[in-house]
């Protein structure tokens, strides 16, 4: 059987949440990258994998699993994040079901439960601190102090929750780790690159379970493609 390709470019949190599942379930694939500032992704050829036009893509022989536009959008990043869910719980359903809690009807609830806290209340309180802390100050944008620190206070409110979960489980659906715990990693990832990581050292357990996170070999190589300034300040953007 071919190995699956994953297109697009490692800098992109979404696309990072894919290729750490790669990574985690063993599977053998091929990252085929692109480049966002040639605008590849809205060329014919990609439109013909995704014609929404956007990454990450992941084609697994026939099958074609992509993202649709989100309304969350920068002057320079657009941002989706379900469907990279969707891509991860394909390929662990084909590699590694038990990450997803498969044969427990327990687990795979808590398993669940988590992913949606973290696609709904998690992410998109984290998002507006990383646009506003590293990508407007590159693209010349504004950086909007207010809503920062209304969502610094939302988080710290969130990590109590964490915390809660985490001070009697060693991860979040349970004792082993699991897809509710790495879907978190990829935007988590930015967030800890900014000033307002040191809210965390206020939750010990969480930050335990974060450091468990980095030390995965899996996370170690994707972490490796994505700068702390999304590649603007060094230079690396795809």
């Amino acid at each position: 059987m071919a190995p699956m390709k994953v297109y697009g470019w490692a800098v992109s949190p979404w696309m990072a949440r894919v290729l750490v599942w790669l990574e985690e379930a063993g599977a053998e694939y091929e990252l085929v990258p692109m480049s966002r500032n040639d605008s590849d992704h809205r060329r014919p050829k990609h439109l013909a994998r995704n014609p929404f036009g956007e990454i990450p893509v992941l084609e697994d022989g026939d099958l074609m699993l992509y993202h649709k536009p989100s309304r969350f959008l920068t002057s320079s990043f657009r941002f989706s994040s379900c469907e990279s869910r969707a891509i991860a719980r394909h390929i662990l359903r084909k590699y590694k079901p038990e990450l997803l809690g498969a044969g427990s009807l327990q687990e795979s609830a808590m398993v669940d439960v988590w992913v949606d806290v973290d696609a709904h209340q998690l992410e998109p309180v984290l998002k507006p601190i990383v646009v506003n802390c590293i990508i407007n100050p590159f693209v010349g944008r504004d950086v909007e102090q207010g809503i920062v620190d209304e969502s610094v206070q939302k988080l710290k409110k969130l990590l109590e929750v964490y915390e809660a979960r985490l001070s009697s489980n060693k991860y979040l659906a349970g004792d082993s780790i699991s897809f509710a715990d790495l879907t978190h990693f990829n935007f988590m990832r930015y967030f800890m690159a900014t000033k307002h990581a040191v809210v965390l050292d206020a939750y010990p357990h969480a930050k335990a379970w974060w450091e468990a996170l980095l030390a995965r070999p899996s996370v170690k190589k994707v972490i490796a493609g994505m700068p702390p300034d999304f590649g603007f300040g060094s230079r690396r953007i795809p």
